[in-house]
This record gives structure tokens, sequence and C-alpha cells, in this order.
């Protein structure tokens, strides 16, 4: 295949166009193209209105029959040859090859603690190639999850057990689904957790879209599909089901403990817990499973008209067949700490992603269309363990606690909310302007700033009027602030080693919880990595049948 980069066209384009422009960039007639793939496609919006995509192709010629005794490939290569445009490259793509086998034999199947990415995409991985993983969840199922969250939504009573922050598909099933990542990725594995997506529900687009997004009502429905595909390659998952200690021997995992007190035995186990599993980092310090303290963001979620925002980036309010215009800003403050917008949602919701009582914490959150009236996205400072007042691998989660805490304090257990233009004044407000709050959860006005820390109130006023600078009106008086946006990342990091594992052997710290992803498509990357760490030391259990085979 031949890749052509930086192809534009304008935005709302016919696809047969892509074509016609491929073909002109080759020289060839359109005819002699067998077929045009995706690889990227991305908005250039730096002549607004006239707004363009830019796209990546991978191009495949038709066999060219008069040219005699020469293939198809030789006439590419020697296109290629030829070529003055730096635009025709040869296509780099390789597909994904999980690993060969081990040959050690397993007495038990593998048990992943956890149903978020990192451990569905690890299910999936081992139950594709015959290990026929036992996944364990303390909360519901998607289905019920979705019933609790709606209802604490509503009524403020919170499920400790199965909230936005647990249950089957993690804390990412309530966002706004990104699939964005910034990992390198030599062996395919972002682009296979892609194609999953896809297979499972998700749209052809997030394969080559810059910056691809589900939605929480298509994502809701995507781990449903992949939990019914690891039951039917003879996984089996367990809901309501928390793992409250470990059995090991001679530094050794040999199972875990559930809250119903079973006994599982296992040789293999995946910590896939999510970045607010409080009480199972507790569990682990306990049995001497070494962690540390690791930096993290804390800060608030502002609110704009979603209009505003697409006038600024795209020149018009609407333009049709272009989603929700979306930003990304940095700023560093005055006293050096780093200001920057995080987990930016067009069109969607400020949600209570609250799973404590007395502790109250958010998040965004989009539908697929991305249809709201407002763009939310977090403005958040990073923390580091210097900013902790004790010295211990749990500092950072006692001190999210203390936030959270003052947060749920500031308006009576609502999500807290403040104008800006009064934040700035320090004073609480009274009256709503043009900004109508989009909220899951009810709001009520209160002090952000006996929320949180003065250092960081000043390095967010700092970082919202520079961004004022970069993007007008950004920084205007009745923009709504909510407060306390402390779930960015993992406050902890569970060592491993080169394989994967913590000193405990058999035991693989993995994903967001454990600090090595930070979000959804990086902690389902990982899920796969530690599912290939895994298999390349154990035999699958029998004959894969209609499972994947391995390379």
């Amino acid at each position: 295949m031949i890749q052509i980069t930086q192809l534009k066209l304008p935005v709302g384009h016919q696809p047969e166009e892509l074509k016609q422009k491929a073909a002109k960039i080759l020289r060839v007639s359109p005819e002699k193209i067998a077929a045009v793939v995706i690889r990227r496609q991305s908005l250039d919006a730096r002549k607004k209105p006239e707004l363009f995509y830019s796209y990546t192709l991978d191009v495949e010629l038709k066999s060219l029959s008069s040219q005699k005794g020469k293939t198809k490939k030789s006439l590419e290569k020697a296109m290629l040859h030829k070529a003055k445009n730096v635009q025709i490259l040869p296509s780099p793509r390789e597909a994904y090859h999980f690993v060969k086998p081990g040959i050690k034999k397993l007495a038990y199947p593998p048990v992943i603690i956890g149903t978020g990415p990192a451990g569905l995409f690890c299910g999936l991985m081992l139950a594709r190639y015959g290990y026929r993983p036992l996944l364990l969840e303390r909360g519901f199922d998607v289905s019920k999850r979705q019933e609790a969250v709606a209802r604490f939504w509503k009524t403020g009573i919170l499920d400790a057990r199965s909230n936005v922050q647990f249950g089957e598909g993690g804390a990412g099933t309530f966002s706004d689904g990104k699939l964005n990542t910034l990992i390198k990725d030599p062996q395919g594995r972002n682009q296979l957790v892609l194609e999953i997506f896809r297979e499972f529900g998700a749209g052809e687009e997030i394969l080559y879209q810059n910056k691809p997004h589900i939605g929480t009502d298509v994502l809701s429905q995507i781990v449903k599909n992949m939990r019914k595909e690891i039951i039917r390659l003879g996984g089996e998952v367990r809901f309501g089901c928390q793992v409250t200690g470990l059995l090991s021997g001679q530094g050794q995992i040999r199972g875990v403990v559930t809250e119903q007190g079973e006994d599982i035995p296992a040789e293999a186990v995946v910590l896939a817990i999510g970045h607010s599993a409080r009480d199972t980092f507790a569990m682990l310090q306990d049995y001497g499973i070494f962690m540390s303290a690791k930096a993290f963001a804390v800060g608030l979620r502002i609110q704009h008209p979603q209009k505003m925002i697409n006038c600024l980036q795209y020149g018009k309010e609407i333009i049709p067949g272009l989603g929700a215009a979306d930003y990304k800003l940095t700023w560093k403050s005055s006293l050096g700490r780093g200001v920057y917008s995080f987990c930016m949602c067009p069109g969607g919701y400020v949600v209570n992603a609250s799973s404590e009582p007395g502790r109250l914490a958010i998040n965004g959150m989009s539908y697929h269309d991305r249809g709201g009236i407002n763009a939310n996205s977090a403005l958040i400072v990073t923390v580091t363990p210097d900013d902790f007042p004790d010295n211990t691998p749990l500092a950072g989660v006692a001190f999210q606690r203390r936030l959270e805490e003052s947060a749920y304090q500031c308006a009576e257990g609502k999500i807290p909310v403040q104008l800006y233009g009064d934040f700035r004044k320090k004073e609480v407000s009274s009256a709503l302007g043009d900004v109508i709050p989009q909220m899951k959860g009810a709001w009520g006005f209160g002090s952000l700033h006996q929320m949180l820390p003065s250092v960081l109130c000043e390095a967010l006023m700092e970082g919202i009027e520079a961004f004022g600078q970069k993007i007008p009106g950004f920084d205007r008086a009745d923009a709504i602030l909510a407060g306390v946006e402390s779930r960015t990342s993992s406050p902890v990091r569970i060592w491993r080693n080169e394989q994967l594992e913590s000193e405990m052997k058999g035991l693989f710290p993995c994903g967001e919880g454990a600090g090595y992803a930070g979000g959804i498509t990086s902690a389902a990357m990982d899920g796969v990595r530690v599912a290939e760490a895994i298999a390349g030391r154990y035999a699958p259990f029998e004959k894969l049948g209609n499972a994947v085979q391995p390379d």
C-alpha cells in the first residue's frame, strides 16, 4: 500500500472526493485505485470559518495488467521512487500480534479484579486465547449500575458499592468516552483497542479521528457486549464480589478472598482496581504490597455555552457535519504551578461522581451526540507528594479525601457552584448569569475558596485569565465553576517489575488504578500488555475452537 499524508479537503466534502484527490496526487485515474482507507482525520481551523479536514490515507492500487511483467507491488515501488511530493510514503502499518503461549500449566483460571477498561480488555484477550479468566467486580452490571447512578443523581442517596466510580466499565463509563492517548505504540495495541471498541459497537470513525470519542450512552452498551463475549469464550464475570484479601505463600500469590468469605485459588491475579479503590489500596498495604504516593492533579470544572466555544474555534455557531468544538489549554502560573484543561466535554454535563459518604467529587460526561448546550472542562493543577502533610503511600488518598469532605460541606452535599466573577472576588454567588448549569445531580452555591488550598485557587485564577487571552470570553464573569475535580488519576503507584509483576509473584498491577495509565485507551492497552505477560508464561487450558488463534 501507499500512504498519503496531509491530504486536505473542505469540511462537508463528499466521500468520493477522497479517492479523486488521492488519484490526482498519485497521478493515476480513480479507476486504478482499488481501495482508500482513512488512517487519520484531523481538523484544520487556521483559516476559520473556512475549515478543512487533513487526512492520512492508505491507498491500494489495482493490478495493472497492461504493464507486462510488473506486479502491483513493483508498480507501487516505482511510483514512490519517482514521487517528488513528500505527501507520498510507503505505508508503515503493521498488524498487532499476540504473544506465543507459554508452556507452564495453570491449575486455576487467572483472576482479574475490576471490570474497567484495563480489566475488561485483559479479560477479553485472555478469553480469546483460551485462558478462561474469572473477573470479579465489586459493583453492579452496567444496567443495574445505571439505575443506581440515576437514583443517586435524583435523590442524593449514594450507593457506595455501585456508582460513577465502581461497577461494570469502570469510571470511564460515565464520562465523555475519549479514546485518544499520547502513549507511543510500536506494537499496535492502540489500534487493537480501537478495533475492539468498533467490533463491540463503536462507530467506524474512531479508527481514524484525531480525537475519537464514544460517549457514555454507547460505551455502556459496548462494555456489556464485551462481557457477554468473555463469557461466551469460557470466562466468568461476577458482580457484587469485592476482593477483601489475598492468599499467598513463599512470595507467590495463591488466590484471593472475597467479601462473601470465599477463597478463590489462582496463580495469576490482575489488579485492575481503578483509581478510586481506596479501601483496596489500604488492604494491599496491609499485605505488604509495595506502593508509593504519586503526583496527580486537582481543581474545578468550568462551563461555558457550547455555541460560544464553537464560534471561537470554528468561526460559526453551527457547521453541518461538524460536532461540538473542543479546546486544550495550558498555562504556567507565577508560582511555577502548571494549570491545564483536562477531560474537556463538548456539549456535556458536570456530574456528581462521588463514591464515599460525606465526600463529594465531580467529573465531566457527554453523550455520543455531544448535544448539550454547554461545554465543560476540568481546570486542574498538579499536586505532588510534597503537597501532602505525611510521607506515606496513601498520603495522596488522604489529600483527596480532605478536599472531597470540604466540597461536600461547601453546599450541604450538593455540587458546589460559583460564578467565576464571584470566585475572583471570593464572594458566594447569589444568582446565575447567562450561563445555565448543565448538571447531573443537585447543585448549590458555595465558596470554592473554602474547598481548595489558596495556592491552587491563585493558580487557577491566573490560568483562567490567561486562557481568556487565548479564547476570548473564557474568563467571562458568569462562567460557572464547580468542584471538586479530584479523581483525575490514581494517587498511588503499585510497583511492578519488567515482567509486570509486583513483589508478590503472580500479582499483576494493571491500568490506571495501579498508576500505569491515564484514561480509557491507555488503561485498555495496559490490560492487553498484562494479558500478554500472563499468556506468554502459561499455556491455555484447551484447544481454542472458535477463539482467535495466536500467530
